[in-house]
């Protein structure tokens, strides 16, 4: 792997102790992903921002980068979405010890770091030449950028975007490789797609119909045949947020993209009038409901004048919202074309809540009001109902929802709950081991020589951090996973990669420097969400085995982990009892 000589200088640190961390995590993340050389990127979007996703893992260490007048950005880089408003912070009600004043904490200290502070999921929308190599940490700006635009990236965690961000390279690996960027699911939609929602609705079903022996090494990339010959701005963002629910970085939609190259598919689906229709009945609101959002992504100005319009017609016959029971989310960008068309007085002249620099997904909501929401967003849906919030969450048209924020006695009876336990158990395919194990694997670049020994444990399942581990205890908190209850602490965790949200490398940073964390990680696939914690932190790591450490080890055996001579030795000292 040759090491272009401006990343080995800051490699060296004659950049500074910024500059030589984020080059650290460059190589270590081209180790692990197996590219050969780097490539320079125009444009950086990073990643955790909001209090409640990044914690205080997130403001830990961006407290450790301050001081360093060298550790600046190298090429121009916007930021992701805040938990809040902080001109509405009121109106927004959040019951939250500090929040406003960590949360300017942290958007001063990636200012420091010379980020612009946009504050939006939706950096496309912007006026920016969407040509080049990114590096993008917000899924949906992912496949949007690499659908529909000239700018390609990878899905990267909120901080190997940083780490390029700092250094203006990255890893050649991935989509930056022509030939990975081939479609691996074919979909033929044979209803009709009206509406913004129904587009939404699509892309999460493809996600959910993935399975798991189908090979996506770069995630789902589906081929989508039969859509309209004509589609808005909103219905093809829509199309590519819900996608990336489930991994997708990138589609090709027949008649609003590039055409897609010829490739051999895992599999085909059909996507019916019954399948969109079943889809609508499962999302319907069967409670009284609290709140109405829409803007997940960030609502565009298409958005804001599609919520307008069906404002204006329960305006005319007099009714106003009661309670500010319709919170529209959007950017500055946004707001400020929205307030020149007049669509923003009007909105708020109904009584809705219109909040900038944030989303739905990342706002903490005061559960003292609102325990069940309504949105038109199928993103929305995906992460209020699971990982931070878990809140109840309802899907209709954006007409739908907005007849419901005039009316709240348009759904009636009991709010519905989440079930507290899952009805069913992550199938795993772990059986008892005996005898002696002895595994080798691969080591990052950075870590030259380590030894530990302590108690596994182990998991085939992925483990997901943002939400589903205590940020303060290390408790694994997902009902239905093996490891369901149990601490993190102190023990060389062996799990196949971490799942979820691009900021999870924050969570799992907190655990560390808070002592609440593994001492050693094993990872069966080398996993981008954990590699660059353990990376910054000097958390001995390893994957690559040569068999998978998944199965071989049992949880509870007393295992020695080593590096010695570029070669990571796993080996069993104690089997724990059956």
């Amino acid at each position: 792997m040759a090491i272009p000589t401006a990343l080995a200088e800051m490699l060296e640190g004659n950049s500074g102790p910024t500059k030589q961390k984020a080059a650290r995590l460059v190589v270590d993340l081209a180790a692990s992903a197996g590219a050969t050389d780097f490539i320079q990127c125009s444009h950086a979007h990073v990643s955790g921002v909001s209090v409640i996703t990044g914690g205080h893992g997130l403001r830990r260490f961006l407290a450790d980068l301050s001081g360093d007048e060298n550790g600046k950005i190298a090429i121009p880089t916007t930021l992701n979405s805040a938990g809040c408003d902080r001109n509405k912070f009121n109106e927004m009600g959040i019951d939250y010890e500090d929040f406003l004043k960590l949360q300017f904490e942290i958007i001063l200290a990636y200012e420091n770091l010379g980020i612009s502070p946009t504050l939006s999921c939706t950096p496309y929308e912007r006026d920016m030449e969407m040509e080049g190599i990114g590096t993008w940490a917000e899924s949906n700006a992912v496949c949007f950028s690499n659908s529909y635009t000239g700018l390609i990236t990878n899905r990267e965690s909120g901080l190997s975007a940083l780490a390029t961000a700092l250094t203006g390279w990255a890893p050649r690996w991935g989509l930056h490789i022509e030939e990975n960027r081939r479609p691996n699911i074919l979909v033929k939609v044979e209803t009709e797609m009206d509406d913004i929602t129904d587009w939404s609705i699509l892309g999460d079903w493809i996600g959910k119909q993935v399975r798991s022996d189908w090979n996506l090494p770069w995630g789902p990339m589906p081929h989508i045949i039969g859509l309209p010959t004509w589609a808005s701005f909103e219905m093809k963002k829509a199309l590519t947020s819900a996608a990336a629910n489930y991994g997708s970085p990138l589609l090709w939609a027949d008649g609003h993209t590039e055409q897609a190259p010829k490739s051999d598919y895992e599999g085909e689906l059909t996507f019916t009038e019954s399948d969109l229709a079943d889809r609508y009945a499962e999302l319907a609101p069967n409670g009284e409901v609290d709140l109405i959002v829409v803007g997940c992504p960030q609502a565009s100005l298409g958005e804001i004048r599609t919520t307008a319009a069906a404002v204006r017609t329960h305006m005319e016959l007099g009714k106003r919202i009661p309670n500010q029971r319709l919170w529209v989310f959007t950017s500055e960008h946004s707001h400020e074309l929205a307030d020149a068309d007049g669509s923003i007085e009007l909105l708020e002249n109904a009584g809705a809540l219109v909040l900038k620099d944030t989303c739905p997904e990342v706002t903490p909501y005061n559960r003292s009001k609102y325990n069940h929401l309504l949105t038109n967003s199928l993103k929305a849906e995906h992460y209020l109902t699971s990982g931070l919030n878990r809140m109840p969450t309802s899907v209709a048209t954006i007409e739908t929802c907005v007849a419901a924020a005039f009316n709240p006695d348009m759904f009636t009876g009991p709010r519905p709950t989440l079930e507290s336990r899952a009805k069913e158990p992550h199938t795993t395919s772990k059986t008892h081991q005996t005898g002696e194990s002895e595994l080798t694997g691969k080591n990052l670049p950075s870590q030259t020589e380590w030894k530990i020994q302590g108690r596994a444990m182990v998991t085939d399942v992925p483990i997901t951090y943002l939400g589903y581990v205590n940020r303060d205890t290390g408790v694994i908190e997902e009902p239905g996973h093996p490891l369901d209850g149990h601490a993190i602490e102190d023990t060389i965790l062996i799990y196949p990669k971490g799942s979820g949200s691009t900021v999870a490398p924050f969570v799992l940073m907190g655990l560390i420097y808070t002592g609440k964390g593994p001492k050693g990680i094993i990872n069966r696939d080398v996993c981008p969400l954990t590699l660059p914690a353990a990376s910054l932190l000097d958390v001995p790591y390893s994957y690559g085995f040569d068999a998978d450490p998944c199965l071989a080890i049992n949880n509870g055996d007393e295992i020695e982990m080593s590096l010695m001579e570029g070669i990571v030795q796993v080996k069993v000292i104690q089997r724990t009892d059956e």
